[in-house]
């Protein structure tokens, strides 16, 4: 009987072993890393680099070579974080200057891989162009390369974010690496843990870096494989619909008082008027810009309010629809979105709730900020970069830390 058994049982594992053969063993999990990405250890040889810099020259590793210390900050024009420590990036250049530290600042970033709002921080994108206009505004005393081409350098670093920090000893061996302090604000007095500067020092005096690693915090790097999110958010905002509303002149001196959190850009605009039609994508493209900001673009049409349909047809085909950031806050106010049709007969009135200034001629464009006071106002096409950079100037490049609540 045990002989039988053991036969049928023999028998019925040749049959399963070619299926088993061909079953399917479990995939890896895919990394969130792109291909070719490399974690530096410490002690690991900082990778060599052929990097374009602003100053249009080619750098090499070996331009380094005399620096007792090198550090290596990947940095972008974008990223509030990172913009936030570029002062005391150029403390560190001056206060260690000709004490045998040498820095020199990489952006890893593909600037094709940035949605508009993700720029809420920056006058300009990641270009290699706008990197040197941001360097010449903020007086960079650095070298600042351009590794967003092809991002090897970043890849072979192992750059996770800007800002990341690395640090080489006179061996060009890694002895450091992660934030170059603990604060995301520009406010020095933030800053708790310099832990870069306390590995600079230690170094230079030969003891031991108190802390190798720390965790680098600030904008993820923009990798060139993003560009496919990049194409898939837009085609929402190109799907997108738009709730257009009747709104009086009762409802505009409401909105315009902005009892809000939020800046507010109002503008007056028609479907028959040729300069409103024109400058239109330039406010969608603020619109974008700020998206992940407290910011709201209000329109008003002065269309018929017969021919509303006209109007929303009009703000759907140029985008115009509502982020996702600001949704809850309209549904907070009771509003369906940020869309209008002005429905009184009276220019004038219109004219007193939104902006007395106002000479009357369309279009009208008002920026305020919360409570109501003026930050920009234009009659006539507006110069978008004009627009987005006074809007930038009042809400600032950095991230600003709360007020304290006393007791």
């Amino acid at each position: 009987m045990i002989a039988t058994m053991n036969k049928l049982t023999l028998t019925l594992l040749a049959a399963l072993l070619p299926a088993l053969s061909h079953a399917e063993t479990p995939k890896a999990k895919k990394s969130a890393m792109p291909e070719g990405f490399h974690e530096l250890k410490i002690g690991d040889a900082a990778p060599d680099f052929d990097l374009v810099g602003i100053d249009e020259e080619k750098h090499t590793l070996k331009n380094y070579e005399d620096a007792d210390l090198l550090m290596v900050a990947f940095l972008s024009n974008h990223c509030p974080t990172s913009q936030a420590v570029e002062g005391r990036i150029k403390k560190l250049v001056k206060e260690f200057k000709g004490k045998g530290l040498k820095v020199v600042a990489i952006n890893p970033n593909d600037p094709a891989a940035l949605r508009p709002d993700e720029l809420g921080y920056s006058k300009y994108n990641d270009s290699f162009p706008e990197m040197k206009l941001h360097a010449k505004e903020q007086g960079f005393t650095f070298p600042y390369l351009y590794d967003g081409e092809t991002q090897k350098t970043a890849l072979a670093y192992g750059c996770l974010a800007t800002p990341h920090v690395f640090l080489f000893d006179k061996e060009r061996k890694l002895r450091y690496q992660g934030r170059l302090d603990d604060s995301r604000y520009a406010d020095e007095a933030t800053v708790t843990a310099p832990d870069a500067r306390n590995a600079i020092e230690a170094l230079l005096a030969g003891k031991p870096v108190p802390a190798e690693i720390t965790k680098p915090h600030g904008c993820s790097t923009k990798w060139i494989e993003k560009r496919k999110q990049l194409a898939a958010d837009n085609e929402k905002w190109e799907k997108g619909e738009v709730e257009v509303e009747l709104i009086d002149s009762k409802g505009i001196a409401a909105l315009r008082k902005n009892e809000t959190k939020k800046v507010r850009m109002f503008n007056v605009w028609a479907t028959w008027c040729g300069p409103c039609v024109e400058e239109f994508p330039e406010l969608v493209a603020t619109s974008r810009k700020f998206g992940l900001r407290d910011f709201e673009f209000i329109s008003i049409s002065i269309d018929d309010p017969q021919t509303i349909d006209e109007v929303k047809e009009f703000l759907e085909k140029n985008n115009a629809v509502v982020s996702d950031k600001l949704k809850p806050s309209l549904k907070a106010e009771g509003r369906k979105g940020n869309a209008y049709v002005f429905n009184e007969s009276s220019h004038d009135d219109l004219i007193k709730a939104l902006d007395s200034e106002w000479p009357g001629p369309i279009p009208h464009t008002l920026v305020v900020a919360p409570g109501g006071e003026v930050i920009f106002r234009h009659n006539g096409p507006v110069d978008g970069d004009e627009l987005r950079a006074k809007i930038l100037e009042h809400m600032g490049r950095f991230y600003v830390p709360e007020p304290e609540v006393k007791p």
